[in-house]
């Protein structure tokens, strides 16, 4: 069961990214707010039919929850409304590896302190080493294309991004 929880956790961030990508082409032509806004409302809408289809009754409703909680809701907005800007101005790789470092980075303080009623898992030299890993990668994946922007375009693949 754990490899089919990692094979689809593989499949949301690649979907990630791929959302990404469409949504910084659409944040660049109607705007970053109306772009987060679609993501948002058509993921409520899809959300709701999942919920009234497939969802099985709980003891306990939204309103029952500690407040705290609902504060997660939140932070998908900001996560969108960033990619959006970001993915337009430095691609889709370096902002998802950028990402993904403040992803693991962040969890790996969850983890540690046990924060926000999440079980410790102590952090380790080899847990250090995977943010360096990726640290790395970033910097190798940023160094790779600036150095590819710099030369002048080809005329004919800039009169095509023209049109």
């Amino acid at each position: 069961m754990t490899i089919i929880m990692i094979f689809l956790a593989v499949i949301g961030g690649a979907m990630l990214s791929i959302q990404a990508a469409i949504n910084s082409q659409l944040g660049s032509k109607v705007g970053v707010f109306k772009s987060a806004f679609l993501t948002f409302s058509i993921g409520a809408l899809v959300t709701g039919l999942l919920i009234f289809f497939f969802e099985p009754k709980h003891a306990l409703t939204l309103m029952d929850v500690p407040k705290w909680q609902l504060l997660g809701a939140m932070f998908g907005v900001p996560y969108i409304v960033i990619m959006v800007l970001a993915v337009q101005r430095i691609g889709a790789a370096i902002a998802t590896v950028a990402v993904i470092l403040g992803q693991l980075t962040m969890s790996m303080l969850i983890d540690n302190f046990g924060w926000l009623g999440n079980e410790p898992i102590p952090f380790s030299m080899s847990r250090l080493g995977a943010i360096v890993c990726l640290g790395i990668a970033l910097f190798f994946i940023y160094s790779s294309s600036k150095s590819k922007a710099a030369p002048a375009k080809n005329p004919l693949s800039q009169a095509a991004a023209n049109k």
